[in-house]
């Protein structure tokens, strides 16, 4: 299983990267991670590779090898959608932030990336991360109900991924980023 997750800095996209691998983990797989930070302080793009199965060899993801992107910001998953294989999916937060270029006015904001997503993904599904994250008061909590999200496609039991959120998440923010993690299940 080949997941690139891929965001902006500040995301959780990191955090949200080792908890797909510990769940891997605790579910018996191999696991390979990298990461990529960038300009992560300065809102800059993040990614993550995760590859999981019985035996892996290398952490990244080729071009057209990836079965999931898990997107934390729109335009992202668009510039990193030649990673998705053809049946591959692509789960997206409906989240806008505008990279530097466009808010310096130097570029535009693409209004169809919906479109275009649909034209090279089979399967788009939307997650409405930051509407999850209002209801819980709570915008840190985004990047864990993307992970509920994404646990409804991959053949691991719910408990697991519940008891290493538990363990990696900030001490005191459990119950919030289960309810998170519950409510993008759901979503």
């Amino acid at each position: 299983m080949n997941i690139l997750l891929a965001g902006v800095g500040g995301q959780g996209i990191i955090l949200a990267g080792d908890i797909i691998s510990e769940v891997a983990m605790a579910a018996g797989y191999d696991v390979k991670k990298s990461e990529v930070h960038g300009m992560a302080q300065r809102g800059g793009a993040v990614s993550s590779h995760v590859r999981f199965g019985e035996k892996i060899y290398s952490p990244l993801i080729e071009i057209g090898t990836a079965d999931i992107i898990l997107a934390f910001e729109k335009l992202e998953s668009l510039r990193h959608i030649q990673y998705l294989k053809n049946d591959g999916i692509v789960i997206v937060n409906d989240q806008q932030i505008e990279p530097l270029p466009v808010s310096a006015g130097l570029e535009k904001y693409p209004d169809n990336i919906w479109d275009m997503l649909r034209e090279k993904a089979k399967f788009v599904h939307l997650v409405d991360g930051l509407g999850i994250a209002k209801k819980l008061n709570n915008p840190r909590v985004i990047n864990i109900a993307i992970i509920g999200a994404l646990s409804r496609r991959l053949d691991i039991d719910e408990s697991v991924w519940k008891e290493v959120i538990k363990n990696l998440v900030p001490k005191g923010t459990e119950e919030l980023n289960l309810s998170a993690f519950d409510m993008g299940r759901e979503d």
